[in-house]
Order: C-alpha cells, then structure tokens, then sequence
C-alpha cells in the first residue's frame, strides 16, 4: 500500500497543530510529513500523532539544523519515527551561481546529511523551481543527485519551472524516495492561493503521472499546496483525488 501523507506546512497559517492533526484524522489520513517549526516541543508532538493515529515518515530539516547539529537532528528524526530526512530550502544569498558553486554546495549538503544517512536514515533533497535552471545541460538537482543524495520531487515545481514532471521523473529514475503530489491552477485563478490548487483539480495531467510513479515503484505521496484559503477543504478534497487513483 502506498503511503500518503499531508505535508504540516499546508497548515501552517491555522493553528494550534492539535486542531490540525484532528482534522487530518478526521479526513482520512494516516500520515503526515513534518518540517522545521514543529520541533520544538517534540514530546507533544509526539503525544498529538500518537492520539490521531498518525505517523510521520518523512520531515524536512533545515540545512543549517542538520550542518550544525546532527545530533538533534537524529534526535527529533528518532523520536518522532522519522525515516526519510530531506533538507528542503535554502536562502538565495547560499545557492550557487554557476556549476562549480553548485557543484560545491551539492558536495556541501552531501556531507551534512552523511551522519544522518549512516544513522540508517534515507537523505535527501526537496526542490522547488530554481534548483532546476539549466546550467549547461545540468541542473543544481543534478549535481545533488550526482553527489549521491535521494530526491523528494515536488511535481508542482518541476510544472512550475516549465518541465513535464513524468519526463523530470524519468530524468532521476532511481533517485527519487518521495514525491510531493501538488497541483497548478489554470492561468488567472486562484490568485489568492498563488496559482495552487486543491489535487487533482488543477491541470497537472495526474493519470500520466501516476502511471510512472506506478511504474518506478514510487509509493511515498505526501499532499501540499503552499497557500490554501481552507487547509481543510484542500486536505480534504486532495486526499479525495489521490485515493481515487
């Protein structure tokens, strides 16, 4: 069976977590993925998955988290069952500028997850539109994928950056530990949300997508829309479309 998630993130406009987590319960879902601003007080987060009944396989760490202290960060990938650790972001005045510099940053990011990856956990990177610019017949997730880290693809990015997400998918076939299943408004609408749109009610063509996913054997999904209006009516629906493919 395949995992699908809900990436907290969604939610972070409409808190407290323990509403949130609730409402994800309610609606169906049976894991989530975490990131950054809900590790603070680990042991009620970890209280509150453990009342809804729901897991947290995947989590995004910050790269200055996993560079600076590994130690926490295997800490807080331990206690909240945490077995895919992807560095997500980074701030524009860090990424490279031309291969090389990217190249270096690639081998940089390698070795702050070393320690977690040989603590048994799956590493990797999560991109977004920019680390996808061709630089010459490569791209920064080349380089990171060169260096030897897995990819959690968000399919909304790569659409976003002006690639076909099975063709992206096809490119890093072998690479990629999970994907984050997010859909494009047309043109014009929902301006309000950036341009997102609940899944499967958007344009990405998702039958094709699942067909490759299906094929490569890829079973992580974790739902995200970055600005919802109504993170319940999004988890909702999203959740809706993908267990009806």
């Amino acid at each position: 069976m395949p995992t699908i998630a809900y990436q907290l993130y969604c939610s972070r406009n409409f808190p407290p977590i323990d509403d949130t987590l609730s409402m994800l319960a309610q609606a169906g879902y049976k894991a989530v993925e975490g990131y950054g601003g809900l590790y603070g007080d680990l042991d009620a987060l970890k209280a509150g998955l453990d009342r809804n009944g729901l897991s947290m396989p995947s989590g995004h760490f910050a790269l200055d988290m996993v560079e600076g202290d590994p130690t926490r960060t295997l800490e807080v990938a331990r206690t909240l069952g945490i077995q895919k650790v992807f560095v997500p972001w980074i701030s524009p005045e860090q990424r490279g500028t031309d291969l090389d510099s990217w190249r270096a940053f690639a081998q940089r990011v390698a070795s702050a997850l070393a320690p977690i990856r040989d603590a048994g956990h799956i590493v990797g990177w999560h991109n977004h539109d920019w680390d996808l610019a061709d630089l010459g017949g490569t791209t920064p997730m080349d380089l990171l994928a060169e260096a030897g880290l897995n990819l959690e693809l968000d399919l909304g990015w790569v659409k976003r950056a002006g690639l076909d997400p099975v063709q992206t998918l096809r490119r890093f076939q072998g690479k990629v530990a999970a994907v984050h299943v997010k859909d494009i408004a047309p043109q014009g609408e929902a301006t309000e949300e950036d341009g997102w749109a609940d899944v499967g009610h958007g344009i990405q063509d998702w039958a094709t997508i699942m067909d490759e996913l299906e094929a490569q054997g890829i079973d992580h999904f974790v739902i995200e829309h970055d600005n919802p209006s109504d993170h319940a009516r999004f988890a909702r629906r999203s959740l809706e479309s993908v267990q009806a493919w």
